[in-house]
Order: structure tokens, then sequence, then C-alpha cells
């Protein structure tokens, strides 16, 4: 099958092949050994926290305290 690559580095894959992946929307694209192009299809899995709690769980991770917040941005306001 022949696809175009459009001038922002698009391609469109092409119905027939699309339709082979249902409920897949990324593909993890590499070069082979050989200089061709292969897609593996890639199931993104939801993650079990939000992302507010992803960033908590990361600043109490490391030891950030209010005060180092406000600190923070008093320090960039002050740019």
């Amino acid at each position: 099958m022949l696809v175009k690559k459009t001038y922002k580095n698009q391609i469109t894959l092409p119905k027939a092949l699309s339709d082979r992946f249902p409920g897949v929307d990324y593909f993890e694209a590499n070069e082979n050994e050989t200089g061709y192009i292969v897609l593996k299809p890639v199931k993104m899995m939801p993650s079990k926290e939000s992302n507010a709690e992803i960033v908590k769980n990361k600043i109490a991770k490391l030891g950030i305290n209010e005060k180092d917040i406000e600190k923070a941005i008093e320090w960039a306001r002050k740019k």
C-alpha cells in the first residue's frame, strides 16, 4: 500500500490497514536494520491516579512543602 507523507510529516494509514487495529490510536514507530519504518500498535492504559494525584505524590516524594512553593512563586514573580 502506498502512503504519502504530508508537509507536516504526517501519514494516513489506509483504511484496509487501519481496520486491522480496532481501538488502537497510537503506534510506536521505529526504523529496522534494513531501513524500513516499522509501526507497532500500542494500547495506552489509563493511569490509576489522576494527574493531580501524580503531582501531589511527586511533591511529597521530593519533600517540597507549602513554604517552598510560596518562595518559588515569589521568586518567579520578581523576574
